[in-house]
This record gives structure tokens, sequence and C-alpha cells, in this order.
């Protein structure tokens, strides 16, 4: 008769009472399937790139911190500023989300700025040619204020004790901060916004008056309503609680007296010729920037994943070369910086301007009937239907108001696209050379 207890070890005979099948006990390891293999393999190598690539992420951002960490721990003057610097940045043709240049520089270079104890101001345009527009007005600021047009602004440096060679001081700390610009996008507007601010007039002009002035005579929307004056930002109609409607109210008529007088233009400046010479500028740091949107540059999306390091180093290289200072005098062929990005637009920009025709054809084929409508109503024609009474339409004013709204941001769209349109080049002045620098690598300096 077999034995039903053959001979066992010890550990065995102790697992047996424990509760644990004997077949457990006698499994024997084996492989895993093929499928199994393959999937391990590729799931622990993705791991493996990832983590590697961020431990090196990791591992260089900190080696540029420890080169200027000790900047940071200079003292400064009681009545002295940190350095500041300026950071550009521009929507990227074709991508709806307008804040990832932004998010780039916080991402990649900010650390390296924060370790030096430089403190930033982050300027990002939501459209095209908002940026280039801001350049351009900030400059004839400085320009009417330096010729008496226009008060200095009062800020915190103007309530601080004056000393012997403030403004000396404040003015090489201005030149020492410098300019941060990502991408080529930006770049295009800041150069574009820099020659209309040192080459247009400095006179104040209401772009919303110009348009209601070129189109006045030949629009039927120009044409005022029972005295009605043509609505401007400074003139739009207050808004309206929904659900109310009084026919009555819209056909109210506006006294001569109570209308608003039409606004003046401050032509002081107009007459100032533009400078033969400019400034010194604050030096320029570029900072090269693509941004990946398309599903044809989806590859190249998966190797960024793995390849996050790259972007690290050269963001962590930009802002060392602003922390070090070093600079040379801007370039003819630096107009060409980052042209490479423009290969990655999507294709669909180049259908930017068909676009915004096709939508502003569309607008003005369904205005004629708002328009019929809002008449109708306040002239007392006929009487509002149901859905008229709980959803009031637009009145003939509020129309005129959409209207300078939408014209007023198609041809800003316009002027921007122009400005960054991949076939438009970056707009020389001569009047740069002497006056622009670029931040270069520090010498002696050698990257990895």
């Amino acid at each position: 008769m077999k034995d039903p207890h053959p001979n066992q070890s010890g550990f065995r005979t102790v697992l047996q009472y424990t509760g644990i099948p004997p077949s457990w006990l006698d499994k024997r390891p084996r492989l895993p399937s093929r499928n199994w293999l393959i999937f391990l393999s590729i799931t622990q190598s993705l791991i493996g790139f990832y983590v590697y690539d961020r431990h090196q992420s990791r591992k260089i951002r900190q080696e540029y911190v420890d080169r200027v960490k000790h900047l940071a721990e200079e003292p400064l003057q009681s009545l002295d500023f940190p350095r500041t610097v300026t950071v550009y940045s521009a929507k990227w043709p074709g991508d709806d989300d307008w804040d990832r240049g932004s998010r780039y520089f916080r991402k990649y270079v900010k650390p390296i700025f924060v370790a030096a104890a430089i403190d930033y101001t982050v300027i990002a345009g939501k459209r095209h040619g908002d940026l280039a527009t801001r350049v351009a007005n900030d400059i004839k600021t400085e320009r009417r204020i330096a010729l008496g047009l226009d008060p200095p602004p009062l800020t915190l440096s103007a309530l601080r004790v004056p000393t012997k060679g403030t403004s000396e001081t404040e003015r090489r700390r201005a030149l020492e901060g410098g300019i941060v610009i990502i991408g080529r996008p930006a770049f295009k507007e800041y150069i574009a916004g820099l020659r209309r601010g040192w080459t247009e007039s400095l006179e104040r002009v209401d772009e919303d008056e110009n348009f209601q002035e070129h189109s006045r005579a030949t629009d039927t929307l120009t044409s005022p309503m029972h005295g009605e004056p043509i609505p401007t930002r400074s003139r739009l109609p207050s808004s309206r609680p929904p659900g109310l409607f009084s026919p009555l109210g819209t056909a109210i008529r506006a006294s001569p007296s109570s209308s608003s007088p039409p606004p003046t233009r401050d032509s002081a400046g107009a007459d100032v010729p533009p400078p033969t010479e400019i400034p010194p500028q604050p030096p320029q740091l570029l900072v090269p920037f693509v941004n990946l949107v398309g599903i044809k540059l989806f590859p190249l999306m998966i190797w960024d994943l793995f390849n996050e390091r790259h972007k690290v180093r050269a963001g962590a290289e930009a802002a060392y070369k602003l922390v070090s200072g070093a600079t040379r005098p801007f370039e003819r062929s630096d107009v060409d910086f980052d042209l490479s990005a423009e290969g990655y637009y999507k294709s669909s920009t180049a259908d930017f301007p068909a676009d915004m025709q096709k939508a502003r054809s569309e607008y003005y084929k369904a205005l004629p009937e708002k328009l019929s409508t809002a008449r109708a109503l306040a002239r007392g024609e006929r009487e509002p239907t149901k859905s008229e009474i709980e959803a009031p339409p637009p009145t003939e004013v509020e129309l005129r108001a959409e209207r300078l709204k939408k014209e007023t941001r198609w041809r800003a769209d316009e002027r921007g696209w122009d400005i960054v349109r991949p076939d438009t080049p970056v707009e020389w002045d001569e009047r740069w050379e002497g006056a622009l620098q670029v931040f270069i690598d520090p010498p002696n300096v050698r990257y990895e």
C-alpha cells in the first residue's frame, strides 16, 4: 500500500498544516507566454525611458541652479530693486490656446531665474497682433513722457526719497534687466511693435472713431436713428436684465442737450517727427520654441514625451545666458531667428484670412434681418412675439455696438496675421544697429 504521506521536508510539512493546498507547493516557475513577454517588455521599456528622462531632467536643472544660486545671496540696498526682466509671448498660429509660450517659459526657463533671484513680468498676446500693439503703445507712451506731452505715471520709484544718481541707477537697471522673447511669432510681433513705436506719430487716435468716420457715409448702420449717437467703447449701452422687453423703451429719443459731445482727438505730438536714432534698448534673450499642434505631428509629440531633458537643457542654457549678462550687437542675420519653427505651423493656417472673411460675410448676411426686427419693434409697427418677449432681440444701438466690436476684432486679426504669417519677413530698420543687443553664451563655458 502506497504511503499517503511520503517523506517531506520539515518546511513543506509545516506549510501542509497551514491550509495551503498541496498543489501550490508542487508548482514550478515558468516563463510567461509570448504575448505576456511582449507586453511586459514594451511597458517596462517605456517606463524605463520615462523614468530615466525625468531623472536626467532634474539633474540638468539642478546643475544650472547650482551655478546661479550664489547670486540670490548678494545683498541689496534698502531702496534698491532686484533685477527684473520682461517676458514676451504670442499666440501660436493654429492653436486656440494662446498661453503655450508663457507656460513653456514657466516650466523650463523660470526655475533658473528664481534660483538667481531675478524677477520677471510676463506679457502674453491673446490674439495675433496684441503683442505688437502693446509694445508700440508702451514706446509711444515713453516718448510722450520724455517730450513732456504726458505726465509721468505714479510708481513706487516716484515715492522713494530722491537721492543723487537715482534716475541713472534706474535706467541702468532697466538696461541690465533684459527682454525674454519666446518663439518666432513673439519675435516678429516684438520687432514690428518696436518699429511702429519709434516710427509712427505720437498723436492719440481712437481707432473706433476712425472706423465710424470711414464707414458713416456708406453703411446702413451708421445712419443715426431718432438722433441716437453712434456707439463707441465710451458710449456703449448699459446692459439690460434678461426677460424684460419694452417697445417704448427702445424708441426713446435722445435730446440734443443730453447727447454726449463728439470726442476730441488729442493732436498733441502729431507734428513730432520720428527720431533718427533710438536710445539703447534692453538686451533680448531669444528662446526657440515650437508648439506641436495637429495629428500629423503626433509622432513628434510622443518623441518629446520621452525626451523632456532636451527642453530642460535648452531652457536652462537660455536662462543662463541672461543671468551671465554677456551680449553682442543685434545683427541683420538675427531676423531669421527660429525660422525653422514656421515649418511646424498647421497647414490650415493658410486659410485663416478666408475663414475670417467667411465669418464676416455670414454675419453681414444675417444682419439686415436683425436690423429690420429691431426697427419694427422700436417703431411699434408690430407686437413682439412670445419668444421675443422671453428673449428680447437686440436693439439697433446694440447691433451697432456689436458690429463695431466685431469689425474692430476682425481688422486687428488681419493686421496681426499679416505680421506673423510665414511669408512675411521680419521688419528691419537701420536704427536697430547700435541700439539692440542679444544675449549670448558666456565666455569659457562649455555645454555638454
